[in-house]
């Protein structure tokens, strides 16, 4: 899962939680100071897809197969994302249908790309029965292949508002995924959603430079006055990253390389025990 620029802010993505951690050393001994069952993390698998391409994986079907079940028995939260083609979400979907044979209660993020609101919303409509949150994957938008491709859309307030309200009559919580940037801090200003998820991408999409864990560190606080959660992506590596997201006021942490690759190398058992290091606070 190559970036652009040289992978740059994928570099920085990874490296930058170590300088952030340094900043704020006193409030990350504040936190890790806390109760056992106070800084309990939340970890979420984050989505990911394009299997074949992106990962090297035989089929895009196996993989959702493999990562959704091996994720929810190491006990994270899961999530979906889309792409092109559809077949891509579908069988995300599929994953949790058939989880759900051994566990009803199972439910998802599901993150989809900003496309056409229409189509966005035939996209809620597939995966509403096995939902818990829906998201709009604005940094997508910089993925030109992608953007070309299947004619995604850079959102507006009205737009995104538009589809909260939608979520709101069914009943579901709304997230921005891919606040980077400035323009993305007032996006989360004039929509409100409930949840702003700070994300570039993995480091892969054309945008400014800099890391997400800078971004937490200069804008999480202020982005918390507009949504009920701050959920946070990229270049998560070790438990502290974890706790320093955590300190910063991230209410949820979504890995996904690492997972991935301890699944490829070890399968379900090196999966469990990645997911066990990160919640080693």
């Amino acid at each position: 899962m190559g970036g652009v620029r040289a992978n740059e802010n994928f570099k920085l993505n990874v490296s930058e939680w170590e300088k952030v951690r340094a900043l704020k050393s006193d409030e990350i001994k504040s936190f890790l100071a806390k109760p056992s069952d106070e800084r309990v993390p939340k970890i979420c698998l984050a989505p990911i897809t394009g299997a074949v391409e992106n990962i090297g994986y035989a089929d895009e079907h196996s993989y959702y197969l493999d990562i959704i079940s091996a994720s929810h028995k190491a006990g994270i939260e899961l999530s979906i994302g889309d792409g092109y083609p559809d077949e891509k979400i579908k069988y995300g979907i599929e994953a949790l249908c058939k989880m759900r044979e051994t566990d009803k209660e199972s439910k998802f993020s599901v993150f989809i790309k900003p496309y056409s609101n229409s189509r966005i919303i035939e996209r809620i409509q597939w995966a509403q029965p096995y939902a818990n949150i829906f998201g709009i994957d604005i940094d997508s938008y910089n993925i030109l292949t992608m953007r070309n491709l299947v004619n995604l859309e850079k959102k507006t307030a009205d737009q995104l508002i538009e589809i909260k309200q939608y979520l709101q009559k069914l009943g579901f919580p709304f997230a921005i995924k891919g606040i980077f940037t400035e323009d993305d801090i007032e996006l989360v200003k004039a929509v409100r959603p409930d949840i702003a998820y700070i994300s570039n991408h993995g480091g892969r999409v054309d945008t400014r430079t800099g890391s997400t864990a800078e971004f937490l560190l200069k804008h999480g606080a202020e982005l918390k006055k507009y949504c009920s959660e701050l959920w946070v992506d990229g270049g998560i590596r070790t438990a502290a990253d974890v706790a320093t997201a955590m300190a910063l006021g991230a209410d949820k942490i979504l890995v996904g390389r690492p997972f991935v690759t301890a699944l490829c190398k070890s399968g379900e058992k090196g999966l469990c025990e990645k997911i066990q290091e990160l919640k080693a606070l």
